[in-house]
Protein backbone atom coordinates (compact mmCIF):
# COMPACT_ATOMS: atom_id res chain seq x y z
CA UNK A 1 0.00 0.00 0.00
CA UNK A 2 1.64 4.14 -0.88
CA UNK A 3 0.37 7.54 0.80
CA UNK A 4 0.52 10.87 -0.74
CA UNK A 5 0.61 13.60 2.28
CA UNK A 6 -0.47 17.08 2.23
CA UNK A 7 0.63 17.80 5.75
CA UNK A 8 0.46 20.99 7.66
CA UNK A 9 3.56 22.21 8.32
CA UNK A 10 4.28 24.04 11.40
CA UNK A 11 7.72 24.79 11.19
CA UNK A 12 7.55 28.15 9.03
CA UNK A 13 4.90 29.19 11.85
CA UNK A 14 2.38 29.02 9.53
CA UNK A 15 0.33 25.51 8.73
CA UNK A 16 -0.14 24.26 5.34
CA UNK A 17 -2.19 22.15 4.20
CA UNK A 18 -1.75 17.88 3.67
CA UNK A 19 -3.13 15.29 1.65
CA UNK A 20 -2.66 11.49 2.11
CA UNK A 21 -2.85 9.00 -0.48
CA UNK A 22 -1.78 5.48 -0.03
CA UNK A 23 -0.59 3.70 -2.56
CA UNK A 24 -0.93 -0.19 -1.22
CA UNK A 25 1.80 -2.40 -1.94
CA UNK A 26 4.72 0.00 -2.76
CA UNK A 27 8.11 -1.88 -2.65
CA UNK A 28 10.80 1.18 -2.60
CA UNK A 29 12.64 -0.56 -5.37
CA UNK A 30 10.04 0.54 -7.53
CA UNK A 31 11.34 3.85 -7.48
CA UNK A 32 15.13 3.99 -5.64
CA UNK A 33 15.84 0.85 -9.06
CA UNK A 34 13.36 2.84 -11.38
CA UNK A 35 15.97 3.10 -14.54
CA UNK A 36 17.07 -0.24 -13.66
CA UNK A 37 13.29 -1.42 -13.91
CA UNK A 38 12.73 0.43 -16.85
CA UNK A 39 9.93 1.95 -15.12
CA UNK A 40 8.44 5.70 -16.15
CA UNK A 41 7.48 6.63 -13.12
CA UNK A 42 8.26 10.55 -13.31
CA UNK A 43 6.44 12.41 -10.56
CA UNK A 44 7.77 9.20 -8.39
CA UNK A 45 11.39 10.24 -9.10
CA UNK A 46 10.84 14.03 -8.84
CA UNK A 47 9.54 13.37 -5.31
CA UNK A 48 12.37 11.39 -4.54
CA UNK A 49 14.67 13.87 -5.99
CA UNK A 50 13.02 16.85 -4.24
CA UNK A 51 12.78 15.33 -0.88
CA UNK A 52 13.79 13.20 1.71
CA UNK A 53 13.01 9.16 1.70
CA UNK A 54 13.67 5.93 3.45
CA UNK A 55 15.40 2.93 1.61
CA UNK A 56 12.79 0.86 3.33
CA UNK A 57 10.11 0.90 5.98
CA UNK A 58 10.09 -1.87 8.30
CA UNK A 59 6.55 -2.57 8.87
CA UNK A 60 4.55 -4.35 11.79
CA UNK A 61 2.98 -7.63 12.55
CA UNK A 62 1.56 -8.31 10.51
CA UNK A 63 2.44 -6.76 7.00
CA UNK A 64 -0.87 -6.62 6.02
CA UNK A 65 -2.95 -3.70 4.72
CA UNK A 66 -5.66 -2.62 7.46
CA UNK A 67 -3.31 -3.02 10.33
CA UNK A 68 -0.32 -1.35 8.36
CA UNK A 69 -2.59 1.61 7.56
CA UNK A 70 -4.03 1.98 10.97
CA UNK A 71 -0.66 2.11 12.42
CA UNK A 72 0.31 4.82 9.75
CA UNK A 73 -2.22 7.31 11.31
CA UNK A 74 -1.33 6.32 14.80
CA UNK A 75 2.23 5.57 15.18
CA UNK A 76 1.53 2.36 17.10
CA UNK A 77 1.04 -1.23 16.67
CA UNK A 78 -1.60 -3.39 15.72
CA UNK A 79 -1.81 -4.69 19.61
CA UNK A 80 -2.05 -0.94 21.01
CA UNK A 81 -4.65 -0.12 18.02
CA UNK A 82 -6.67 -2.74 17.79
CA UNK A 83 -6.75 -3.42 14.43
CA UNK A 84 -4.74 -6.84 13.96
CA UNK A 85 -5.32 -8.09 10.22
CA UNK A 86 -7.45 -7.70 7.96
CA UNK A 87 -10.49 -9.28 8.89
CA UNK A 88 -11.88 -10.11 12.46
CA UNK A 89 -11.69 -14.02 13.95
CA UNK A 90 -14.55 -16.08 12.30
CA UNK A 91 -13.80 -19.95 13.75
CA UNK A 92 -17.27 -20.99 12.90
CA UNK A 93 -16.83 -19.47 9.65
CA UNK A 94 -20.00 -17.93 9.88
CA UNK A 95 -19.52 -14.36 8.73
CA UNK A 96 -19.08 -13.09 5.26
CA UNK A 97 -16.39 -10.04 4.12
CA UNK A 98 -15.94 -9.68 8.15
CA UNK A 99 -13.12 -7.30 7.69
CA UNK A 100 -12.29 -4.40 10.50
CA UNK A 101 -13.92 -1.58 8.51
CA UNK A 102 -14.97 0.55 11.41
CA UNK A 103 -13.60 3.43 13.06
CA UNK A 104 -14.82 2.46 16.29
CA UNK A 105 -12.27 -0.16 16.48
CA UNK A 106 -9.15 1.72 16.44
CA UNK A 107 -8.50 1.58 19.69
CA UNK A 108 -5.88 5.54 20.46
CA UNK A 109 -5.82 8.63 18.46
CA UNK A 110 -5.62 9.44 14.82
CA UNK A 111 -3.60 11.89 12.74
CA UNK A 112 -7.36 13.11 11.64
CA UNK A 113 -8.33 13.16 15.24
CA UNK A 114 -5.22 14.93 16.38
CA UNK A 115 -6.43 17.89 13.26
CA UNK A 116 -10.01 17.67 13.51
CA UNK A 117 -8.61 18.98 17.19
CA UNK A 118 -6.78 21.85 16.17
CA UNK A 119 -9.95 22.78 14.06
CA UNK A 120 -8.41 21.71 10.75
CA UNK A 121 -10.50 20.40 7.94
CA UNK A 122 -10.24 16.57 7.73
CA UNK A 123 -11.06 14.17 4.30
CA UNK A 124 -10.68 11.03 3.24
CA UNK A 125 -11.10 8.52 0.42
CA UNK A 126 -10.91 4.80 0.47
CA UNK A 127 -8.94 4.52 3.29
CA UNK A 128 -9.30 1.49 5.34
CA UNK A 129 -10.74 1.37 9.15
CA UNK A 130 -12.82 4.84 8.49
CA UNK A 131 -16.55 3.81 8.71
CA UNK A 132 -18.18 6.08 11.05
CA UNK A 133 -15.23 8.17 11.82
CA UNK A 134 -16.92 11.85 13.22
CA UNK A 135 -13.51 13.18 12.92
CA UNK A 136 -13.09 12.68 9.26
CA UNK A 137 -15.59 15.94 8.11
CA UNK A 138 -15.50 14.83 3.99
CA UNK A 139 -15.57 11.07 3.75
CA UNK A 140 -16.17 8.05 1.35
CA UNK A 141 -14.72 5.13 3.32
CA UNK A 142 -13.12 2.02 2.30
CA UNK A 143 -15.94 -1.12 2.00
CA UNK A 144 -18.15 -3.45 0.15
CA UNK A 145 -20.82 -5.65 1.29
CA UNK A 146 -19.57 -8.54 -1.14
CA UNK A 147 -15.96 -8.36 -2.79
CA UNK A 148 -16.39 -8.99 -6.95
CA UNK A 149 -16.84 -7.42 -10.40
CA UNK A 150 -19.54 -4.81 -10.00
CA UNK A 151 -21.57 -6.71 -12.45
CA UNK A 152 -21.75 -9.12 -9.55
CA UNK A 153 -23.63 -6.61 -7.57
CA UNK A 154 -26.86 -5.57 -6.90
CA UNK A 155 -27.25 -2.01 -8.94
CA UNK A 156 -29.22 -0.53 -5.59
CA UNK A 157 -25.94 -1.01 -3.77
CA UNK A 158 -24.60 1.89 -5.90
CA UNK A 159 -26.34 3.69 -2.60
CA UNK A 160 -24.47 2.11 0.02
CA UNK A 161 -21.27 4.01 0.04
CA UNK A 162 -23.71 7.01 -0.18
CA UNK A 163 -25.06 6.27 2.58
CA UNK A 164 -21.66 5.58 4.61
CA UNK A 165 -20.38 9.03 3.01
CA UNK A 166 -20.67 12.34 5.02
CA UNK A 167 -21.44 14.78 5.49
CA UNK A 168 -25.49 13.58 4.07
CA UNK A 169 -25.54 13.51 0.34
CA UNK A 170 -22.06 14.88 -0.23
CA UNK A 171 -21.41 11.23 -2.97
CA UNK A 172 -24.60 12.26 -4.56
CA UNK A 173 -23.81 16.35 -4.91
CA UNK A 174 -19.92 14.91 -6.42
CA UNK A 175 -21.34 12.69 -8.55
CA UNK A 176 -23.20 14.76 -10.55
CA UNK A 177 -19.11 16.49 -11.25
CA UNK A 178 -17.31 13.77 -10.95
CA UNK A 179 -19.49 10.95 -12.16
CA UNK A 180 -20.68 7.75 -10.69
CA UNK A 181 -18.31 6.38 -8.08
CA UNK A 182 -17.30 2.63 -7.95
CA UNK A 183 -19.75 0.27 -5.85
CA UNK A 184 -17.94 -2.06 -3.81
CA UNK A 185 -14.26 -2.71 -4.18
CA UNK A 186 -12.85 -1.74 -7.36
CA UNK A 187 -9.44 -2.40 -7.24
CA UNK A 188 -8.50 -2.00 -10.84
CA UNK A 189 -6.79 0.84 -11.85
CA UNK A 190 -9.84 2.22 -13.13
CA UNK A 191 -11.07 2.25 -9.76
CA UNK A 192 -7.85 4.27 -8.31
CA UNK A 193 -8.87 7.05 -11.05
CA UNK A 194 -12.11 7.24 -9.47
CA UNK A 195 -10.85 7.71 -6.29
CA UNK A 196 -8.32 9.89 -7.28
CA UNK A 197 -11.27 11.98 -9.70
CA UNK A 198 -13.27 12.34 -6.18
CA UNK A 199 -10.41 13.22 -4.39
CA UNK A 200 -9.04 16.37 -6.85
CA UNK A 201 -12.98 17.34 -5.90
CA UNK A 202 -12.80 17.51 -2.70
CA UNK A 203 -9.10 19.69 -2.59
CA UNK A 204 -10.47 21.94 -5.37
CA UNK A 205 -13.63 22.73 -2.96
CA UNK A 206 -13.55 22.03 0.45
CA UNK A 207 -9.79 22.58 0.71
CA UNK A 208 -8.81 20.26 3.42
CA UNK A 209 -6.02 20.68 5.47
CA UNK A 210 -5.47 17.22 6.31
CA UNK A 211 -6.81 14.82 3.39
CA UNK A 212 -5.72 10.75 3.33
CA UNK A 213 -6.65 9.05 -0.26
CA UNK A 214 -5.61 4.69 -0.25
CA UNK A 215 -5.15 3.85 -4.32
CA UNK A 216 -5.25 0.05 -4.40
CA UNK A 217 -5.20 -1.01 -7.71
CA UNK A 218 -1.47 -2.21 -7.71
CA UNK A 219 -1.23 -4.76 -4.58
CA UNK A 220 -4.18 -6.67 -6.34
CA UNK A 221 -1.43 -6.52 -10.04
CA UNK A 222 1.19 -7.90 -7.72
CA UNK A 223 -1.15 -10.53 -6.15
CA UNK A 224 -2.13 -11.76 -9.61
CA UNK A 225 0.68 -11.21 -11.33
CA UNK A 226 3.50 -11.13 -8.97
CA UNK A 227 5.74 -7.54 -7.75
CA UNK A 228 7.86 -6.22 -10.80
CA UNK A 229 5.51 -8.21 -13.00
CA UNK A 230 4.64 -6.20 -16.44
CA UNK A 231 0.94 -6.20 -15.09
CA UNK A 232 2.34 -4.37 -12.17
CA UNK A 233 4.94 -2.18 -13.90
CA UNK A 234 2.27 -0.49 -16.19
CA UNK A 235 0.11 -0.07 -12.93
CA UNK A 236 2.54 1.71 -11.10
CA UNK A 237 2.61 3.80 -14.20
CA UNK A 238 -0.45 4.72 -14.45
CA UNK A 239 -0.72 5.49 -10.66
CA UNK A 240 2.41 8.03 -11.16
CA UNK A 241 0.41 9.42 -13.27
CA UNK A 242 -2.36 10.02 -10.62
CA UNK A 243 -0.39 10.94 -8.12
CA UNK A 244 0.79 13.71 -10.29
CA UNK A 245 -2.85 15.08 -10.51
CA UNK A 246 -3.14 14.98 -6.95
CA UNK A 247 -0.02 16.83 -6.40
CA UNK A 248 -1.21 19.79 -8.73
CA UNK A 249 -4.39 19.79 -7.29
CA UNK A 250 -2.89 19.96 -3.56
CA UNK A 251 -0.40 22.41 -4.62
CA UNK A 252 -3.10 24.70 -6.69
CA UNK A 253 -4.44 25.01 -2.77
CA UNK A 254 -1.82 25.69 -1.27
CA UNK A 255 1.10 26.31 -2.88
CA UNK A 256 3.58 25.29 0.06
CA UNK A 257 1.71 21.63 0.38
CA UNK A 258 4.06 19.13 1.36
CA UNK A 259 3.78 15.75 -0.22
CA UNK A 260 4.97 12.43 1.29
CA UNK A 261 4.24 9.22 -0.71
CA UNK A 262 3.94 6.12 1.80
CA UNK A 263 2.70 2.51 1.17
CA UNK A 264 1.66 -0.26 4.17
CA UNK A 265 3.89 -3.04 2.95
CA UNK A 266 6.17 -4.99 0.44
CA UNK A 267 5.28 -8.04 -1.78
CA UNK A 268 6.96 -11.18 -2.62
CA UNK A 269 6.22 -14.53 -4.97
CA UNK A 270 4.45 -16.98 -3.42
CA UNK A 271 4.86 -20.49 -4.04
CA UNK A 272 2.94 -22.87 -1.83
CA UNK A 273 -0.40 -23.12 0.14
CA UNK A 274 0.18 -24.04 3.88
CA UNK A 275 -3.15 -25.30 5.31
CA UNK A 276 -2.46 -25.51 8.77
CA UNK A 277 -6.02 -26.22 9.94
CA UNK A 278 -5.43 -29.62 8.08
CA UNK A 279 -3.07 -31.47 10.93
CA UNK A 280 -5.66 -29.11 13.54
CA UNK A 281 -8.33 -31.33 11.97
CA UNK A 282 -6.68 -34.55 12.28
CA UNK A 283 -5.47 -34.20 15.51
CA UNK A 284 -9.24 -33.20 16.73
CA UNK A 285 -8.11 -30.01 17.49
CA UNK A 286 -11.23 -29.16 15.31
CA UNK A 287 -14.45 -31.04 14.61
CA UNK A 288 -16.52 -30.50 11.38
CA UNK A 289 -19.16 -31.99 9.94
CA UNK A 290 -19.37 -32.73 6.05
CA UNK A 291 -21.36 -33.68 3.47
CA UNK A 292 -19.25 -34.22 0.23
CA UNK A 293 -22.13 -32.34 -1.96
CA UNK A 294 -21.97 -29.17 -0.61
CA UNK A 295 -18.91 -28.08 -0.31
CA UNK A 296 -16.91 -26.88 2.77
CA UNK A 297 -17.42 -28.78 5.79
CA UNK A 298 -19.17 -26.93 8.68
CA UNK A 299 -16.93 -26.64 12.06
CA UNK A 300 -19.13 -27.89 15.17
CA UNK A 301 -16.46 -27.75 17.89
CA UNK A 302 -13.11 -26.11 18.19
CA UNK A 303 -10.24 -26.10 20.70
CA UNK A 304 -7.48 -24.62 18.40
CA UNK A 305 -7.65 -22.94 15.07
CA UNK A 306 -5.46 -20.52 13.31
CA UNK A 307 -6.35 -16.94 12.02
CA UNK A 308 -4.73 -16.56 8.40
CA UNK A 309 -2.81 -13.12 7.93
CA UNK A 310 -1.06 -14.22 4.58
CA UNK A 311 2.68 -15.03 5.23
CA UNK A 312 1.80 -16.11 8.79
CA UNK A 313 -1.46 -17.32 10.80
CA UNK A 314 -1.89 -16.17 14.45
CA UNK A 315 -2.88 -19.82 16.43
CA UNK A 316 -6.25 -18.96 18.98
CA UNK A 317 -7.58 -21.48 21.63
CA UNK A 318 -11.01 -21.93 22.12
CA UNK A 319 -9.81 -21.70 26.26
CA UNK A 320 -7.09 -19.04 26.83
CA UNK A 321 -6.71 -21.00 29.56
CA UNK A 322 -6.82 -24.91 28.27
CA UNK A 323 -3.13 -25.44 29.14
CA UNK A 324 -3.11 -29.30 27.79
CA UNK A 325 -4.32 -27.48 24.27
CA UNK A 326 -1.92 -25.31 24.51
CA UNK A 327 0.54 -27.95 24.83
CA UNK A 328 -0.99 -30.36 22.21
CA UNK A 329 -0.86 -27.72 20.03
CA UNK A 330 3.38 -26.56 20.81
CA UNK A 331 4.23 -30.36 19.91
CA UNK A 332 2.13 -29.88 17.24
CA UNK A 333 3.61 -27.03 15.63
CA UNK A 334 6.92 -27.92 16.57
CA UNK A 335 6.87 -31.12 14.58
CA UNK A 336 5.23 -29.66 11.41
CA UNK A 337 8.34 -27.18 12.01
CA UNK A 338 10.98 -30.24 11.26
CA UNK A 339 10.10 -30.28 8.27
CA UNK A 340 11.66 -27.50 6.08
CA UNK A 341 9.21 -28.51 3.25
CA UNK A 342 6.27 -27.38 5.39
CA UNK A 343 7.82 -23.86 5.31
CA UNK A 344 7.70 -22.57 9.05
CA UNK A 345 10.25 -19.89 9.65
CA UNK A 346 10.03 -19.88 13.15
CA UNK A 347 7.23 -20.07 16.06
CA UNK A 348 6.48 -17.38 18.25
CA UNK A 349 5.08 -18.02 22.20
CA UNK A 350 2.90 -15.79 24.12
CA UNK A 351 6.04 -13.32 25.25
CA UNK A 352 7.04 -13.07 21.71
CA UNK A 353 4.21 -12.07 20.29
CA UNK A 354 3.51 -9.38 23.04
CA UNK A 355 7.01 -7.90 22.04
CA UNK A 356 6.04 -7.74 18.46
CA UNK A 357 2.43 -5.70 19.34
CA UNK A 358 1.15 -8.70 17.39
CA UNK A 359 -2.32 -10.60 18.18
CA UNK A 360 -2.43 -9.86 21.92
CA UNK A 361 -4.78 -13.53 22.63
CA UNK A 362 -3.23 -15.60 20.28
CA UNK A 363 -1.08 -18.64 22.22
CA UNK A 364 1.44 -18.71 19.22
CA UNK A 365 2.24 -16.98 15.60
CA UNK A 366 3.47 -19.66 12.88
CA UNK A 367 5.68 -17.15 10.95
CA UNK A 368 6.67 -18.74 7.51
CA UNK A 369 9.23 -18.90 5.39
CA UNK A 370 8.59 -16.20 2.04
CA UNK A 371 7.05 -17.99 -0.55
CA UNK A 372 4.27 -19.90 1.61
CA UNK A 373 1.04 -18.33 1.89
CA UNK A 374 -1.65 -19.58 4.76
CA UNK A 375 -4.41 -21.16 3.81
CA UNK A 376 -8.21 -21.97 4.76
CA UNK A 377 -8.73 -25.43 4.27
CA UNK A 378 -9.25 -28.17 6.69
CA UNK A 379 -8.93 -31.40 4.17
CA UNK A 380 -6.16 -32.40 1.82
CA UNK A 381 -2.69 -31.75 1.89
CA UNK A 382 -1.38 -29.80 4.58
CA UNK A 383 1.26 -27.78 1.78
CA UNK A 384 0.03 -27.62 -1.96
CA UNK A 385 1.80 -25.52 -5.33
CA UNK A 386 0.19 -22.33 -6.09
CA UNK A 387 0.17 -22.15 -9.76
CA UNK A 388 1.26 -19.46 -11.69
CA UNK A 389 3.32 -16.91 -10.78
CA UNK A 390 1.79 -14.64 -7.93
CA UNK A 391 2.61 -12.23 -4.95
CA UNK A 392 1.86 -12.12 -1.93
CA UNK A 393 2.41 -10.13 1.36
CA UNK A 394 1.82 -10.85 5.88
CA UNK A 395 5.42 -12.27 6.12
CA UNK A 396 7.56 -11.22 8.76
CA UNK A 397 8.75 -7.58 8.67
CA UNK A 398 11.63 -8.60 9.40
CA UNK A 399 12.31 -10.50 5.73
CA UNK A 400 13.84 -7.19 3.46
CA UNK A 401 10.96 -7.96 0.66
CA UNK A 402 8.40 -6.61 3.44
CA UNK A 403 9.79 -3.44 3.43
CA UNK A 404 7.35 -0.14 2.47
CA UNK A 405 7.97 2.99 1.24
CA UNK A 406 8.55 6.58 2.13
CA UNK A 407 8.83 9.77 0.28
CA UNK A 408 8.42 13.34 1.65
CA UNK A 409 8.61 16.66 -0.24
CA UNK A 410 7.77 20.22 -0.03
CA UNK A 411 8.09 23.51 1.93
CA UNK A 412 10.42 23.21 4.84
CA UNK A 413 11.49 19.75 3.84
CA UNK A 414 15.20 18.56 3.45
CA UNK A 415 16.29 17.89 -0.19
CA UNK A 416 17.31 14.14 -1.68
CA UNK A 417 18.19 13.08 1.94
CA UNK A 418 18.28 9.50 2.77
CA UNK A 419 17.05 8.43 6.02
CA UNK A 420 17.61 4.64 5.67
CA UNK A 421 15.82 2.16 6.91
CA UNK A 422 13.20 3.40 9.20
CA UNK A 423 10.32 1.88 11.33
CA UNK A 424 6.93 2.66 10.41
CA UNK A 425 6.14 3.70 13.97
CA UNK A 426 7.95 6.84 13.27
CA UNK A 427 5.53 8.11 9.93
CA UNK A 428 2.75 9.53 12.16
CA UNK A 429 4.64 11.25 14.37
CA UNK A 430 6.93 12.66 11.64
CA UNK A 431 3.19 13.54 9.95
CA UNK A 432 2.17 15.03 12.79
CA UNK A 433 5.40 17.21 14.16
CA UNK A 434 5.31 18.61 10.58
CA UNK A 435 1.61 19.27 11.20
CA UNK A 436 1.93 21.05 14.38
CA UNK A 437 0.28 18.33 15.95
CA UNK A 438 0.26 16.01 19.10
CA UNK A 439 -0.24 12.25 19.01
CA UNK A 440 0.26 11.21 22.92
CA UNK A 441 0.32 7.66 22.48
CA UNK A 442 2.75 7.41 19.51
CA UNK A 443 6.32 7.32 21.58
CA UNK A 444 8.59 6.55 18.34
CA UNK A 445 10.79 9.57 17.13
CA UNK A 446 10.01 11.23 14.29
CA UNK A 447 11.77 10.85 11.36
CA UNK A 448 14.84 13.91 10.70
CA UNK A 449 12.96 15.51 7.48
CA UNK A 450 14.10 19.06 8.33
CA UNK A 451 17.09 20.61 6.69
Amino acid sequence: MVAILMLLYAGAGMAKSVLMVSVDGLKPEYVLEADARGLRIPYLRRLMADGSYAEGVVGVWPTVTYPSHTTLVTGVTPAEHGIFTNVEFDPLHQFKESWFWYAHQIQVPTLWDAAHAKHFVTASIGWPVTVGDANIDYLIPEYWRISGPAESLNSSDGYLIGALSRPEGLLAQMQAACGTYMMGNDTSLQGDDIKTKFAVDIIRKHKPAFMTVHLSSLDDAQHAHGPFSSQANVDLEGIDSLLSQLAEAAHASDPASIVAVISDHGFTNVTHWVNLNVPFRQAGLIEETRDPNSGPGKVTAWKAQAWLAGGMAAIMLHDPADQKTERDVRQLLQTLAVNPSNGIASIKDRAEIKALGAFPDAAFLVVFKPGYYAANNSTGDLISEIQGVHGGHGFSPEFPEMRASFFISGAGIAHHRNLGVVDMRQIAPTIAQVMGLTLPTAKADPLHVTP
